[in-house]
């Protein structure tokens, strides 16, 4: 199914790290699972670096849910939103390193 427009937002924040690097994360929670996806939220969850985009997990309608990580993308297991938002900062974390 597709992104419907009724969705909710459920957060959004955008939180500036440093004078290089900021994080942005949205998510809604939508009346029918995205077309690739069980569940009922879309997301879109960013680390930009000197204005490039070094991890985001999102799931784009047909893609499902996956994880970019510097040039790689990989699937990523939905479980629910918290888990969501853990596993993106410890990735964030993990870059910062």
């Amino acid at each position: 199914m597709q992104f419907n427009m009724k969705a909710v937002s459920v957060f959004r924040d955008r939180t500036k790290i440093d004078d290089r690097s900021f994080v942005e994360v949205a998510i809604w929670k939508a009346p029918t699972p995205m077309r690739g996806s069980t569940h009922y939220f879309k997301y879109r969850l960013a680390f930009v670096v000197d204005d490039k985009c070094v991890i985001r997990f999102d799931n784009e309608a047909r893609k499902g849910d996956h994880v970019h990580i510097g040039g790689l993308e990989k699937p990523y297991a939905f479980t629910n939103a918290e888990t969501l938002l853990a596993d993106f900062r410890t990735a964030v974390l993990g870059w910062r390193r």
